[in-house]
């Protein structure tokens, strides 16, 4: 997968056609406005209502991290093949001091549990943390605890989304190859979103990471790229916002979420929120291919 980063005069030329953009950049404010206001909405009388408010707590928390502490822009020259790699790019110690706020803003609400799992990561040596982080990074997520993991991600994630924001505006992918992974940062997504509007019935991928969205037609599948055998689940009716797609050639699944199902529809709430589905999509022997940033696979 490759980025290109378009000169001014091509990048004039899209924007005064009908051309649907490849990437979709996020907006982290109001990322972060959207995905809170939706996880409390999905959590009304939700069996799962507390974890569902304690996601939408921790988004508060980024978005409060991010007032307070906003990246600053780099002078950066960014590489063309995904100028964000996980495996490449040189992290510096940002994103450690937005765990450490982050945790700051959990701490007071946080049940006993969590309060352990908080108390541990603030004891953690920056080392430590950095390894726990390059093990998730390279998605070996069994070799960090999920309730740490989720904490370190969304800290990550918020160090990352920003960079992202920062590459030129003119950046176009220039290859369709391996699209299961981020263009941007090479990181998983958390779920396809059929978009609706201008550029209605596109598919975006949207990554769990940096946040980028990158188009994928909609006729194979998202995780191997095989156009046979791909059925569509759902719990409650045809007509549901949000539904797994399965691939018999690779048996994975990633759920996909319509906004002209539901306008209001988010990838990580919305994905999180149906949780029983992917109880069902495991039953049916299929394999998630993504990740959500609130249910690392267990230990």
């Amino acid at each position: 997968m490759a980025i290109r980063i378009l000169p001014e005069n091509e990048i004039k030329q899209i924007a005064n056609s009908f051309q649907s953009p490849a990437l979709l950049f996020a907006n982290p404010k109001n990322l972060y406005e959207r995905r809170a206001k939706r996880l409390r909405e999905l959590a009304k009388n939700h069996p799962f209502a507390d974890y569902l408010n304690f996601a939408a707590n921790l988004a508060d928390a980024q978005l409060i991290a991010l007032a307070e502490s906003p990246l600053t822009q780099k002078e950066t020259q960014f590489n063309d093949i995904r100028p964000l790699d996980v495996k490449t790019w040189q992290r510096d110690g940002k994103w450690r001091e937005y765990l450490t706020a982050l945790l700051a803003e959990i701490k007071p609400n946080a049940n006993e549990q969590m309060q352990a799992t908080i108390d541990w990561l603030e004891k953690a040596a920056s080392d430590e943390l950095e390894q726990l982080a390059t093990q998730l990074l390279a998605q070996n997520y069994a070799n960090v605890a999920s309730d740490k993991a989720v904490f370190i991600w969304a800290a990550l994630s918020l160090y990352w989304i920003q960079l992202a924001h920062q590459l030129p505006r003119g950046a176009q992918m220039e290859s369709a190859e391996d699209l299961h992974f981020c263009p941007v940062c090479g990181s998983a997504p958390v779920a396809s979103v059929i978009q609706f509007g201008t550029s209605q019935g596109l598919r975006y991928l949207h990554c769990s990471l940096c946040e980028t969205e990158w188009n994928m037609v909609r006729a194979q599948c998202s995780n191997c790229g095989h156009a046979k055998e791909l059925d569509y689940w759902s719990i409650d009716d045809n007509n549901s916002s949000v539904r797994a797609e399965s691939c018999g050639e690779c048996h994975s699944y990633l759920k996909v979420v319509y906004q002209e199902k539901d306008p209001h529809v988010e990838p990580v709430a919305d994905d999180l929120a149906s949780l029983f589905l992917d109880i069902e999509m495991e039953e049916k022997e299929f394999s998630r291919s993504g990740l959500n940033p609130f249910m690392f696979p267990a230990e």
